[in-house]
């Protein structure tokens, strides 16, 4: 790890075995959020309708020419280049639209504009139009904002520890087939499975949905906006109904289930990496306040994906301080907060792929450290 709390990228596996993942730090940082927002440009806080509009139109236009390609033209091409097109068509089609999630994902934090119904009203719909419930989204991913790193309040990736394993947990963990296969599945349909009934959520005393109104994660004061959430995602079901009716199923999955599917699978990935590393801590009741659990996350280098992503994941860091910052002044609001935060900044640079199979290795359960003085901390381990 150097300055600032970067860690490098080993390039060869001597190289990495060289240089262990050195520990965030869990002491009371020498500054306040209010000294790491007066180190931000003024401008970096303010939001243009115009300009988010700007980025969501540029997606929505890629959008509509991949479509358009593939509808026009994939039909006549000859085996196998069909088959090289349409596997192009889903990866460039389920990386923009990734895009499109993250808009509505700033329009939940009124990052979009100033205007909170516009907020909401966009990214209803374009929440909806990829099968999230946007109002069900909203509430308890501001709950995890609010609640990052603590073991008891977290909403989602709440780590368990040792003790609370699955009986399965040794079989895959220990075995790289099965690490596989639950990595593929998680990948897949962990997105679906967390909005049905709460997979990888907070663990509740009752039974926990983002469809229903009456679930644990919502108040009273939610509870008619998640109804609305619903409506959102019947509707565009209905829509797709109606279009594998009138195209066909197969049609359907080509154009919108296989994109989609990459949608989650990034979300899923994206998550899991923001809040999943051998140098992030978790606390208890006892030692988590809100600062130190913003700080409990690290930023990651996507490559060109970046720009596509709206740089979700390489400012993730900056976004759990000010979430409300828009996208576009995201990257310059995070150079201009390093400085303060030094070794408090958290950055890994190894390859997004290398970075998932070693994660999911390593970080299977939390626990303390024995003898260690912090007796509420918790570090992720991987010996079972």
């Amino acid at each position: 790890m150097g300055g600032g709390g970067n860690m490098s990228s080993p390039t060869t596996k001597t190289e990495q075995k060289k240089i262990p993942i050195q520990r965030a730090p869990i002491s009371k940082p020498p500054f306040t959020l209010s000294d790491i927002k007066k180190a931000i440009p003024p401008h970096c806080f303010e939001r243009s309708l115009v300009r988010s509009l700007s980025y969501l139109f540029h997606d929505l236009i890629l959008i509509y020419i991949l479509y358009y390609i593939a509808a026009t033209y994939f039909h006549v091409l000859p085996s196998p280049y069909s088959y090289l097109a349409w596997s192009a068509y889903w990866i460039a089609q389920g990386c923009v639209s990734t895009g499109i999630w993250v808009n509505a994902h700033e329009c939940g934090h009124q990052a979009f504009s100033d205007y909170p119904w516009i907020n909401d009203t966009i990214g209803f719909i374009l929440h909806s139009a990829l099968l999230t419930p946007y109002f069900s989204w909203k509430y308890s991913h501001r709950r995890h904002h609010s609640n990052t790193a603590s073991l008891e309040r977290d909403e989602n990736y709440v780590p368990k520890t040792k003790s609370e394993l699955k009986w399965f947990t040794k079989a895959y963990a220990n075995n790289p087939l099965g690490r596989l296969f639950i990595l593929v599945f998680t990948l897949t349909i962990g997105l679906p499975l967390y909005y049905a009934i709460n997979v990888a959520g907070r663990p509740y005393d009752r039974f926990a949905s983002h469809f229903d109104p009456y679930s644990p994660i919502y108040n009273d004061r939610e509870r008619l906006q998640i109804y609305i959430s619903d409506v959102g995602v019947i509707a565009t079901s209905y829509v797709l109904y109606r279009v594998a009716c009138t195209q066909g199923l197969t049609w359907l999955l080509c154009i919108y289930g296989v994109p989609l599917l990459i949608v989650n699978a990034f979300i899923v990935l994206i998550t899991f990496l923001h809040h999943t590393h051998s140098s992030l801590p978790h606390y208890d009741s006892h030692e988590w306040n809100w600062l130190r659990g913003a700080l409990a996350t690290v930023d990651r280098d996507y490559g060109v994906l970046n720009y596509f992503f709206h740089h979700i994941a390489d400012t993730h860091v900056m976004h759990h301080l000010f979430s409300s910052i828009p996208h576009y002044h995201a990257i310059e609001a995070t150079k201009a907060i390093k400085p303060v935060l030094g070794e408090y900044y958290q950055f890994d640079g190894t390859p997004i792929y290398k970075a998932t199979w070693r994660d999911f290795k390593e970080c299977i359960y939390v626990e303390k450290d024995k003898e260690s003085q912090d007796k509420g901390v918790y570090w992720y381990k991987n010996k079972i």
